[in-house]
């Protein structure tokens, strides 16, 4: 037997982005959004209002990053959603974090959070609040990645659930893609 929810903001895996920006003066901001992802080869769909500091951010400089809250920094990716860079200038550093300018796109990277998708803004519709990145790099430090590739066991990035408001770690393989399916005859 099933319950039914209605319809609600719920998808397993939900991913937690923090996306930064530089403003006009060059003062780099970020903020947790959770409502987006992959919406073609080479672009990200973002859900962001537009009273944000950070969409007005990236719509004057036309860049934006993307990086992927991890287990270990859970409090400082919260926090970066709960305060509001329209009263609190120096949210990034308040949280320990150090940034440096992508050199592919005007938008700082987050030092700490070892993946980051660097965008520039493709699109943006402050009335449906969907932000479209085209991506121009993906950048990892080298302690996640393992034989060449972006390792999601040391990444550790994690997941929101907006049913208990938690969120939870991605890890464990369970399976092989474009693999395990053809054992079926």
């Amino acid at each position: 037997m099933r319950k039914n929810f209605g319809p609600k903001t719920v998808v397993y895996p939900m991913p937690v982005f923090i996306i930064s920006t530089y403003d006009k003066s060059g003062t780099p901001n970020a903020m947790n959004a959770a409502w987006g992802g992959i919406s073609e080869e080479k672009e990200i769909t973002i859900c962001i209002s537009d009273d944000h500091k950070t969409a007005k951010n990236l719509l004057e400089t036309n860049a934006f990053c993307v990086s992927m809250a991890t287990s270990d920094y859970v409090k400082e990716c919260d926090y970066l959603g709960i305060v509001s860079g329209n009263q609190v200038n120096d949210k990034l550093s308040k949280c320990g974090f150090h940034t440096y300018k992508s050199e592919f796109v005007n938008a700082p990277i987050i030092e700490e959070l070892p993946m980051t998708l660097e965008c520039k803004v493709k699109s943006y519709d402050s009335e449906t609040c969907c932000l479209v990145g085209e991506i121009v790099n993906v950048c990892a430090d080298e302690s996640i990645i393992t034989d060449g590739k972006i390792d999601v066991c040391k990444l550790k990035p994690i997941t929101y659930d907006s049913m208990t408001h938690g969120y939870f770690v991605l890890g464990e393989k369970v399976g092989n893609a474009f693999s395990d399916g053809k054992k079926i005859k």
